[in-house]
């Protein structure tokens, strides 16, 4: 198994709000940019993922928030897969400041996996090159899957 780059970039002015942090709503969508590198750097690229007819949507997100995050401040975005079983996924996520080394933000999704016509797909049976990467990374920790 080959470790993984966190993904990291600068947080964007128009993801602040009027107290010049940056808004929660942001975060979901900064989990989802790190999900999409995540795979990416594991070997399985998202649009390989929807080519093979595989959605992968979210049925449940939620982040705590422990500093924020400012205009232009670097940030690095960890996450591991703490539950899979070929239909269902459960992710974590950890967002760190490059700025100060301190854990800004800590959440969850989870995810299932269906068709084109959203319906349920058991990827060991129809896709095993897809369950394989991800059954590869399951249950590891932060530091098992990254490099610095």
């Amino acid at each position: 198994m080959n470790k993984l780059r966190p993904y990291e970039r600068k947080v964007f002015y128009y993801e602040t709000d009027k107290m010049g942090i940056v808004h929660h709503s942001n975060y979901i969508r900064i989990f989802e940019e790190a999900r999409v590198h995540y795979l990416s750097e594991a070997g399985l690229p998202f649009p390989k993922i929807e080519e093979a007819g595989i959605l992968i949507p979210v049925l449940s997100a939620e982040a705590v928030y422990k500093r924020p995050l400012r205009f232009d401040e670097p940030f690095a975005v960890y996450l591991k897969i703490d539950k899979f079983n070929g239909t269902s996924l459960h992710v974590s996520y950890r967002i760190i400041s490059r700025k100060t080394g301190l854990v800004c933000t800590e959440g969850r999704t989870s995810h299932c996996f269906t068709d084109t016509e959203l319906k349920v797909v058991r990827t060991k049976n129809r896709y095993p090159e897809v369950y394989e990467v991800f059954a590869r990374y399951a249950g590891l920790d932060f530091d098992e899957i990254f490099t610095e």
